[in-house]
């Protein structure tokens, strides 16, 4: 077992790297995403579906629910969200239509490419490149758990798939969004006594580090990383020293995890002053409850975008006022 991540508050090591990297490659811009992707996780809280397609009916519900978010997306920009950097992140089974009409308004827009609900990243579509093409998002996304102390046959199939889009996006013009997770191992929960609390403040920031690490090694060439949030400043300028390890211009946005509101703020609050790091992706926090009041007929549909409006209004205003 590795000693080092045992022992709590250690600095972060950052290992050198010689290789070139293709300076087109990067993201510098603020970018402000309300992600709705969501798809097998919120068919099983919204229609108790698990193990099975929905059926064309609750199919076109649940795409219904995501086109309520994405009119709370048009209403937040109404009551003074800048539309640049604004961004929506939604999947082609159920917002195909959300992302043609993102596109033609001039939104930037972002696609999923990963298969959902398992723990071993892989494609949706075993044709993903021709998905990409018709839908001609700005950003292509991919969701991987990776711990780089867990199961490493299973990190080495998802680094070669992740190769694969890593360069398919930047031959294409895309830019390479990596939703990067790093959940326990059954030994790193053991040595925090089961406390997955401490576990994110002392060991998951080095372990990301470590993770993104071996992915660039990999290959793999993320223009912006989509990470969940750390609890220190220090942490954070470790992760944007390793996302720009070599000369890279890769940004940061902190991911929501589906926390409770005070957690994402705290989190966005961090990030926010620290350079590297671009913007958030939170999406739950934003339209859970509006979603779940529309569904169970709680809310008008009008009601429900009203509070999408204002809840990702809430963070980009909380955002934008801690950078300044």
């Amino acid at each position: 077992m590795r000693g080092s991540i045992y022992k709590e508050f250690l600095p972060i090591p950052i290992r050198g790297q010689s290789e070139v990297v293709d300076m087109e490659i990067g993201y510098e811009n603020d970018l402000l995403v309300l992600p709705f992707d969501h798809r097998g996780s919120l068919l099983k809280k919204l229609f108790g579906i698990e193990g099975r397609k929905p059926t064309e009916a609750e199919a076109r519900e649940y795409a219904s629910l995501k086109e309520m978010v994405y009119d709370g997306f048009l209403e937040s920009v109404k009551l003074g969200v800048p539309k640049d950097g604004a961004a929506v992140l939604v999947d082609e089974e159920f917002g195909a239509k959300i992302l043609k009409d993102a596109k033609a308004k001039g939104f930037i827009t972002a696609m999923p490419t990963e298969k959902s609900g398992q723990d071993e990243f892989d494609f949706e579509h075993s044709d993903y490149k021709e998905h990409i093409k018709k839908i001609d998002p700005a950003i292509v996304k991919v969701l991987v758990r990776y711990n780089p102390e867990g199961d490493s046959a299973l990190n080495e199939r998802q680094l070669g798939r992740l190769k694969s889009i890593s360069d398919f996006a930047h031959e294409t013009g895309k830019k390479f969004m990596f939703e990067l997770l790093v959940p326990a191992t059954s030994r790193q929960l053991e040595v925090v006594g089961g406390d997955k609390g401490r576990y994110d403040r002392n060991m998951r920031p080095m372990l990301m580090v470590r993770a993104m690490e071996e992915i660039q090694k990999a290959g793999v060439e993320p223009d912006i990383w989509k990470l969940e949030g750390v609890d220190r400043i220090e942490d954070s300028k470790a992760l944007v020293r390793q996302a720009h390890e070599g000369g890279r211009r890769a940004g940061i946005i902190t991911l929501g995890r589906g926390e409770d509101p005070e957690k994402v703020k705290e989190w966005l609050k961090v990030g926010a002053k620290v350079n590297g790091i671009i913007g958030f992706a939170v999406g739950r926090t934003v339209f859970w409850e509006p979603m779940k009041a529309l569904h169970e007929k709680r809310l008008t549909r009008e009601q429900a975008a009203r509070q999408v409006a204002e809840n990702y209004k809430t963070l980009v205003d909380l955002w934008n006022g801690e950078r300044d």
